[in-house]
């Protein structure tokens, strides 16, 4: 044993307050990542919930607070993503782990806010602006973008208006306090609330549209089909151009945040 677990993840994750991305770039390089110190991840029952248990002992998340949620679950993958790490502790390997400490930390303590930024992507989604050519594309963003608009208007009662081009189109208010509604009522008002929210948000941030979003929370969409959706003019430009392999890199790494973050919108029966 190397350390007490109790400590042991002290600049290892960053801190909600923190995130910025020197600190970020810089620990994802980090040569002297902390050495392995237990032998087992396991899941046990807390007041906090389902906790992650290292050799029997709670993980604590940076802000000194359990490593827990509301679901055995979701806490059995934190725990694997524990067991699978190697002789040293890498926390961009760590996706799950990331964003729980981030809803535990951060989230928890600015519901309003998160949910009031989330609300906002609605005012400018990317599948309300569409290309007028060339014609590939344009036909490609209608197969993708289409059904979620309708989504958007038959499942949460918010009408998008879209748009050719990059001009700027206004939203009804209708659409702002029908988006808001959805948040709210999918995020709930128990102990999964902040994990839900979190990862609304973080999928939200990663694809630019708070509508794919909630079509993978409200299961109305597979988390493939999100994220090919996402993706359609970067996919595009792909096969007109040939792909970039550094940013089809990055594009992996984000899913990895993307899978991770639909893994628990969808571990909720709220869900």
């Amino acid at each position: 044993m190397a350390a007490d677990n109790d400590n042991f993840t002290d600049g290892l994750f960053v801190a909600d307050a923190e995130r910025n991305p020197l600190r970020i770039a810089a620990q994802a390089v980090r040569p002297d990542l902390p050495k392995r110190f237990y032998e087992t991840a396991e899941v046990g029952e807390s007041g906090h919930g389902f906790a992650v248990l290292l050799d029997g002992k709670s993980v604590k998340t940076p802000a000194r607070r359990p490593l827990a949620t509301p679901w055995r679950e979701l806490s059995t993958a934190l725990a694997a993503e524990w067991a699978g790490q190697g002789e040293r502790l890498d926390p961009v390997t760590m996706p799950l782990t990331r964003l729980v400490n981030s809803c535990i930390d951060g989230v928890a303590e600015r519901m309003d806010e998160v949910a009031a930024d989330i609300v906002k992507y609605a005012g400018s989604d990317l599948v309300s602006y569409r290309a007028g050519e060339p014609e590939g594309l344009a036909a490609a963003q209608a197969e993708a973008w289409d059904p979620l608009l309708a989504f958007a208007r038959d499942r949460l009662g918010a009408p998008l208006a879209s748009t050719e081009g990059i001009v700027f189109v206004a939203q009804p208010p209708q659409v702002t306090e029908a988006v808001a509604r959805a948040v709210r009522d999918y995020a709930g008002a128990d102990a999964g609330a902040p994990f839900r929210l979190a990862a609304l948000h973080a999928m939200t941030t990663l694809t630019g549209s708070c509508i794919i979003a909630l079509a993978v929370a409200l299961r109305e969409l597979e988390l493939d089909a999100a994220w090919a959706a996402a993706h359609v003019d970067e996919d595009h430009q792909m096969r007109a151009w040939g792909a970039d392999e550094e940013a089809l890199a990055r594009r992996a790494r984000r899913f990895d945040e993307m899978r991770a973050a639909a893994r628990i919108a969808t571990a909720s029966p709220s869900a």
